[in-house]
């Protein structure tokens, strides 16, 4: 494993050599930074982190066994209330909710969740249209269904599923996408307009909008509190990130090239583990007494399981609960909430295309 200064190092001497090419000595004497783009690079959580020299696991100093906050009771509630409101937007107006998604390719994980929001919107009376394009399709094809989906008066949420195949640019897709029907929160505005204080975005994106909700229902505070959200993804960590600044707490990221992470994590209050990496986060991680939001979903086989697998987090449950004073489980936890707060999103983008109060 290549040690993360050397990595550093490297990145920053590759930038540099990019910059050079084709100047005179002259013009290199006064190096200019490297773009952040040439800076990014892929987080390799599986190969970079080990278990080996963990210590012995605690009991927690507060209690036997943590709390579990239960995403799906906390979930049918928000369904429940915007069921109420569907109905009377159908009685005043006769209209309802639409929401679209774009799927391509058939992601095993991508399919699991797009049946969970066909679902929901069946279950609160949304209209639901889904276009499914083949993993061999072009940007231009995914941005034609974008387009028409822009122009469908009758659809007032629009959805990506994410993520893309790689080579897709993510970011020019995105931007296609109508800030007004953006309701998984992924538009540069909304995020930008979430990074800055006064500003308001349209929709705050649906994963860190539900931790956020599981941690205010839950009667956990947060102003002041110490954060640490594992995971830098434009989906879940830096949205998290953001969020639990706006909520007052002290916020840090770990992510793959993070230096001994575990000590990071183990003074955190509230900590969130979106790395996509089974296990990841053991008891010795955890500082006794922290709130744990697991927002992993990670497939494992089983042989003994329905469908040859089952689903297991970013963070060891068994170990979790040990420590912890409260932990989401997974299933059952952050799941349902980031698909409660779809529907909230989407009934929102509704009121306001039709203006209905």
């Amino acid at each position: 494993m290549i040690p993360v200064r050397m990595m550093r190092k490297m990145v920053w001497e590759r930038s540099m050599n990019k910059l050079s090419r084709g100047l005179s000595s002259s013009q290199i004497r006064k190096p200019r930074p490297p773009s952040l783009v040439s800076l990014d690079l892929i987080d390799e959580w599986s190969s970079t982190f080990t278990h080996s020299h963990s210590p012995p696991i605690q009991k927690s100093i507060n209690n036997d066994s943590a709390r579990i906050i239960d995403g799906r009771s906390a979930a049918e509630e928000i369904k429940s209330s915007i069921a109420v409101e569907v109905s009377r937007m159908k009685e005043s107006i006769g209209k309802v909710p639409g929401l679209a998604v774009i799927l391509v390719g058939q992601r095993r994980d991508s399919l699991a969740y797009v049946r969970n929001k066909i679902m929901a919107c069946h279950e609160v009376g949304f209209r639901f249209s889904i276009a499914e394009l083949p993993e061999s399709c072009t940007e231009d094809d995914v941005c034609d269904a974008l387009s028409n989906y822009n122009k469908d008066a009758s659809i007032h949420g629009i959805l990506v599923q994410l993520p893309l195949p790689q080579h897709f640019d993510e970011g020019k897709i995105l931007n296609v996408l109508s800030l007004e029907k953006d309701v998984d929160g992924f538009h540069p505005l909304n995020i930008g307009n979430l990074a800055i204080q006064g500003r308001e975005p349209l929709f705050i994106p649906c994963t860190a909008k539900g931790c956020i909700e599981l941690l205010l229902s839950s009667d956990v505070e947060i102003v002041g509190k110490r954060a640490v959200v594992i995971g830098r993804s434009n989906i879940v960590g830096l949205p998290t990130f953001l969020l639990l600044q706006r909520h007052h707490a002290t916020v840090s990221i770990v992510h793959a090239y993070s230096e001994n992470p575990e000590i990071i994590t183990c003074e955190a209050d509230i900590l969130v583990a979106a790395a996509g990496v089974p296990n990841l986060v053991r008891g010795s991680w955890l500082k006794p007494g922290a709130v744990v939001l697991d927002v992993g979903i990670n497939p494992i086989e089983d042989p003994e399981s329905e469908h040859g697998y089952r689903l297991i987090g970013d963070v060891c449950f068994e170990e979790a609960v040990r420590i912890a004073s409260a932990v989401t489980p997974v299933p059952g936890g952050v799941g349902p909430m980031t698909v409660a707060m779809l529907l909230l999103n989407t009934l929102e983008a509704a009121k306001r295309a039709l203006c209905f109060t």
